[in-house]
Order: structure tokens, then sequence, then C-alpha cells
């Protein structure tokens, strides 16, 4: 039986809301799922979850996470069998961060003349540029690429690729992305064609894939996933990384910043920067 899609939606103080995201990272089983939280009302301190389950067991689970906050309300409403995500994706205005200027097909005409311009259209992948963990990533890049610039960057959970792009875009010769999920190695792939960039995705789980390996040691990795992945991998990225090289770690809330700098600090990284936008946070580290 088919599954038909559905939109979840949860509002509650931001305290509670931060805690029940946080409850749908720790959910083994909703590793893969696509949601986000932002400010709706600061006045009454009204903050927004909406989740975008893809199967009946998944949609099920996230409610059930969701019912453990009753301070929550929570809604959900059943999506058109068009295809809602490029429907609901062309409503939203092109993003701009630093020098990067990130927009969809429907907004081509917009694209200015002194920024990096990046055509990224979702599919069924994740990372437009309007999540602000994507532009919190960014921004961090731009400010990084003021003081120098990077031969060799590693985009790990690439999406839609818009990180490993703006990379091949602002002079980065190898520029690699990896994700889990084929249909987003796929799409990445094909926007790296619209942008005619040179950056290229694989299909990998980890940082063990031949091609990954063959493209190090990087001087800039990417991981923009979340937070208990940041983790786990925090080993791997330090292997991929050059002496004094940098990452830019996202997809982490604000409440979980002080659970993946830890992991970090006690393999030999150290706190270059950190960027807080809406709930999420994102920080950049330096292996030394």
């Amino acid at each position: 039986m088919s599954y038909n899609p559905q939109q979840i939606v949860a509002r509650g103080p931001r305290a509670v809301a931060e805690a029940a995201a946080e409850a749908l990272d720790a959910e083994v089983e909703l590793e893969g799922t696509t949601y986000s939280i932002l400010e709706e009302d600061e006045d009454h301190d009204i903050w927004r979850i909406d989740a975008f389950p893809t199967a009946e067991e998944e949609d099920l689970q996230i409610q059930r996470v969701l019912t453990d906050f009753p301070e929550l309300i929570v809604t959900a409403e059943q999506l058109a069998d068009a295809d809602w995500l490029a429907m609901a994706l062309s409503g939203l205005p092109p993003v701009r961060a630093g020098r990067f200027f990130v927009y969809g097909i429907h907004d081509h005409g917009r694209a200015p003349v002194n920024a990096v311009n990046l055509r990224i259209e979702a599919g069924a992948a994740f990372g437009t540029g309007h999540h602000g963990t994507t532009v919190g990533c960014l921004i961090a890049y731009n400010d990084l690429l003021k003081k120098s610039k990077f031969g060799r960057v590693l985009d790990v959970g690439a999406g839609t690729g818009v990180l490993a792009i703006a990379a091949a875009k602002t002079g980065t010769p190898v520029a690699v992305g990896t994700d889990i999920d084929a249909i987003s190695v796929r799409i990445s792939n094909e926007n790296a064609k619209l942008n005619q960039s040179t950056a290229r995705f694989v299909h990998a789980n980890g940082l063990n894939h031949r091609k990954v390996r063959s493209s190090g040691p990087y001087d800039l990795v990417f991981a923009n996933i979340l937070a208990r992945p940041l983790v786990g991998l925090s080993m791997d990225i330090r292997g991929a990384l050059k002496p004094q090289g940098l990452v830019i770690l996202s997809g982490l809330l604000r409440t979980q910043e002080r659970f993946v700098k830890a992991a970090y600090l006690s393999h030999g990284f150290k706190v270059v920067r950190r960027i807080h936008r809406d709930a999420w946070c994102t920080l950049v580290m330096q292996r030394v």
C-alpha cells in the first residue's frame, strides 16, 4: 500500500521545541528524516518544527516522539500527490549568505552578477540552502575564504551538493561529496552539472570509500549531518584532514553544541568559531 505524504507541524515554546527536535535526532529509526526547526513568533515565544516523513512507519514514529511533549500543538496535513517538495520550494525566496546566492529555477532571473550563484534543485534530497544549518556553513565558508583558499574539500552528507559545489565554484580544484542516500548522490551530480561545477559525488557510508580516500587528505571538511553521526565520525574526519585542516560542523542544535564540541576537542581539535542561526549551531574547528 502506497504512502500519502504528510507534513507534520509542531508548535510550542522554544525550550520544548528544541527538546523535541533533540528527541527526533536521538531516534535511530529517524536518522534520515527531513525536518526543520525555526522561530515563528518571537513576541509569543512560539517555535515550529516541520517534518516531512516519506513512509507510514516514519510518520508514526515522528508523531510518537512528539506526543512525549504535551506542550506542543501537533497537526498533520496530507500533501497532494503532485511534486509537493518542488511546489513548496517554489515559494521560497533565494538565500544570500556572504558572497553566495542560492536559488531555484523559479528565481533564475534574480541571480545577481556580483555573487557566486548556486542554482540548487532539491528533488527528493535535503539541503536547498534555506535551512539554518546550510546557511551557517555557507557563512562560515565565506569568511574562511577571505583568508585562504582550499585545494581539497570534502562534503560529508552532501544532500543536494550545495556545499561542495560552493567550494568548486570558488576555486577548489578537488571538491568531493558523499551521501548514504543514492537519490541524493544523483541529485547532487545533476546540480553540479547545472552549475558547470567540477564537484563530484559518491554513494558512501562514512569516509572509507576508495574515491574519498584517494582524493585526500583534505584542507577542509564540511559535515552538515546530525549530532550523533558527527560525534561518531570525529576520528575519521581527523584522519581525512591535513594537519591544521579545518572542519565545518553543522546539523546540531544549540543544546547539542557542548556534546559535539567535546568529542572533537578530545580528538585534537580546537574551536575557531561558532555561528548560531535559529535553534541551530555551526562550529568551525581546526585539527591541531
